[in-house]
């Protein structure tokens, strides 16, 4: 037996990694939506007669970016349980 081994098992939370990446996916996507939110509401100030097609390209965004992170938060909640 190693002695990082040791340390890992004598750490109650040595699985914590995977919760912690979720919690940073989470954290990243809400960033993200918020900042998307905040550049669309800009460009439809800008620009009132395109807000449509805005509106409807900032939900596409927000839809991938939301679906990336939850790719991201089911691989940290996998890494906790599994390891």
């Amino acid at each position: 037996m190693d002695l990082l081994t040791v340390i890992l098992s004598a750490v109650p939370f040595a699985n914590a990694g995977g919760a912690i990446g979720a919690g940073l996916a989470a954290i990243g996507a809400g960033i993200g939506i918020g900042q998307i939110g905040k550049g669309a509401v800009e460009a439809i100030a800008r620009q009132p007669e395109a807000s449509n097609d805005i509106r409807a390209n900032m939900i596409l965004t927000a839809a991938l970016v939301e679906g990336a992170a939850l790719f991201a938060i089911i691989v940290g909640f996998l890494a906790m349980v599994l390891s």
